[in-house]
């Protein structure tokens, strides 16, 4: 089994940069070789944080923080080592914002880009080779809470204002470029939207278990704190069960290539 990893930036406090050359990078090195070691991929989170970070004085808030900038070819020197060390991939979450000249340069080193079904303009036959490829994440409606309405009714819950228009919107993207019947039940909006994903040219493509068992609850909600159970939601089956389960096996099925 190849398992990914992946870097949360938020929970390391951040390097300075000319500490960190003159450290010889030792301290970031021994971080991703730490990471490398029992994996066979590593995600980044956030990979701008490589080239820079927002740093906000302590008791000052965010408004006197400012841009502190690394010097990231040497940065992203390290990973290539240390990657080709352990013999492992790299994804660079480049999602949101990125400065222009980022992607490319991570394309230089052989990174792997990110790329999201619900994100990208474009079929998933566009998207690039170099890059791993989904259809959501933690932090976004599963298929079948954009597909049944169920994440905004979530949202509305938990006080959060939704986007309804861009999530209707969203839904057509997904259903026009999965060729969904707009009456389709959940289950076949989620088989047919990895279908269309399986089309990618990526090098890898990913399937959320949440996503595979008809999950409506989004794992994460943004912007929340008690309002919505983070990261504590249970499946609504046990691992026994959910090895019995169809959906799982059609998702499975559509995504070999």
């Amino acid at each position: 089994m190849r398992i990914v990893w992946r870097i949360f930036g938020a929970l390391l406090t951040p390097f300075i940069p000319h500490r960190l050359r003159a450290a010889g990078y030792q301290p970031f090195r021994q971080t991703i070789r730490a990471m490398l070691r029992h994996v066979g991929g590593l995600r980044i989170d956030h990979v701008m944080g490589l080239f820079r970070l927002f740093w906000i004085p302590r008791a000052l808030g965010a408004s006197k923080g400012t841009y502190v900038r690394s010097h990231a070819d040497e940065l992203l020197a390290v990973v290539a080592v240390e990657s080709h060390r352990a013999r492992a991939f790299i994804v660079g979450e480049d999602l949101g914002t990125v400065e222009a000249g980022v992607r490319e340069e991570l394309a230089a080193q052989r990174m792997l880009s990110y790329r999201l079904m619900y994100f990208e303009p474009a079929h998933p036959r566009a998207f690039p080779e170099m890059a791993l490829s989904g259809v959501t994440t933690h932090d976004l409606a599963t298929v079948a809470g954009l597909w049944t309405g169920g994440d905004v009714a979530g949202a509305r819950a938990a006080g959060i204002e939704s986007n309804e228009p861009g999530m209707r919107a969203l839904r057509d993207k997904i259903a026009r470029e999965a060729h969904i019947e707009p009456q389709a039940p959940p289950e076949v909006a989620i088989e047919k939207t990895y279908a269309a994903l399986a089309s990618a040219p990526s090098r890898i493509i990913l399937a959320t278990l949440d996503d595979a068992i008809a999950v409506v609850e989004r794992p994460n909600m943004p912007g929340t704190t008690t309002a919505w159970p983070n990261w504590s939601l249970a499946l609504p089956m046990p691992l026994e069960e959910l090895e019995q389960q169809e959906l799982p096996r059609r998702v499975a099925k559509v995504m070999k290539r």
